[in-house]
């Protein structure tokens, strides 16, 4: 019965995803971050290694610094847009669904667009390479186990950023949480304390602004606290649904 009504609660949110405005996001903001990776790789060759670990480096430092975080902050508010409209929030409090369903079918719907985004962002990576940089070759597998190692590492924010959104009406304040989160991440992940804050694991995860692997032999402590992290914040969602009328 549960998977039933969670079922029906996924294909709900991923029509919500069929408008126009979510998808100009997901196609422009890799393509920003492709062009100054890029630019900063061509331009920067005394300073950067000039193979495709060197140019991965340069793409994924703006994009997890600058882009990732603000981008799904903006998935999960496009995901709570139409509750926040007029009484919608009241018709939805009354449909004979788990409110526990509805914030997970949310997180399953915000977790497809950054598996596309991701592939996006690779492809961009590797025409880049190509086409710009005139890199030879292909760009080492390990390079696409680390994009969809990001995504995986995104779940846990984006639980974080939907519990925000849910909270409040506007797209601005969750926006500007999540570009203070994924700077402070990069901070966090520099002293060695990714792993703790939700916003350094797709950084982490990614191998942001390197061309080596950052996790080394951390691989369980980082599955660990993306599970956590995740757990964490979707049960306080599931419980703010049922003891609290969210009004944002």
């Amino acid at each position: 019965m549960v998977l039933k009504a969670f079922r029906r609660s996924v294909r709900a949110e991923n029509k919500k995803l069929r408008g126009g405005g979510v998808w100009a996001v997901f196609l422009l903001i890799p393509l920003l971050s492709a062009a100054y990776g890029t630019f900063s790789f061509c331009y920067n060759s005394a300073a950067v290694t000039q193979d495709w670990a060197g140019l991965w480096g340069q793409h994924t430092l703006y994009y997890a610094l600058f882009f990732f975080a603000p981008m799904a902050a903006i998935y999960a508010a496009w995901l709570w847009r139409l509750e926040h409209l007029g009484h919608n929030w009241a018709l939805v409090m009354g449909m004979p669904v788990p409110r526990p369903c509805l914030f997970a079918a949310k997180l399953a719907a915000a977790f497809r667009l950054v598996l596309l985004t991701q592939g996006w962002m690779w492809l961009l990576f590797f025409g880049c390479g190509k086409l710009w940089a005139r890199l030879p070759g292909t760009p080492p597998p390990a390079c696409l186990l680390w994009a969809l190692r990001g995504a995986l590492a995104a779940v846990p924010m984006l639980a974080l950023q939907l519990l925000f959104s849910m909270l409040c009406r506007s797209f601005v304040p969750p926006v500007l949480l999540a570009l203070l989160g994924g700077v402070a991440g990069f901070l966090f992940v520099s002293k060695g304390w990714g792993l703790y804050w939700p916003y350094g694991l797709p950084a982490l995860g990614m191998n942001a602004n390197q061309g080596r692997d950052m996790l080394g032999g951390q691989a369980l402590p980082f599955a660990a606290a993306c599970l956590g992290f995740t757990l964490l914040f979707t049960a306080a969602a599931a419980l703010l649904l049922q003891k609290w009328d969210v009004r944002g």
